[in-house]
């Protein structure tokens, strides 16, 4: 449950909050994967790319901080 309260009467900050906060918690793109339906097979090639990227993203990551 995302929740968020206005202070001053500020609607605008409050929705900028909320926005942040969907972001992270992964909400737009959950939604974006859901307009449509997606086979099983597409689903399994999407998670396994995704996967490869996250590992490919943590090894650069960890060879920028060892210096290599």
């Amino acid at each position: 449950m995302v929740s968020v309260s206005v202070k001053d009467n500020n609607v605008d900050q409050a929705l900028r909050v909320l926005k942040k906060k969907m972001q992270r918690e992964g909400l737009f793109r959950e939604m974006k994967l859901r307009r449509n339906y997606e086979k099983p097979s597409e689903k399994k090639a999407r998670e396994k790319a995704e996967a490869v990227r996250r590992f490919r993203k943590m090894e650069r990551k960890k060879r920028d901080r060892e210096g290599y």
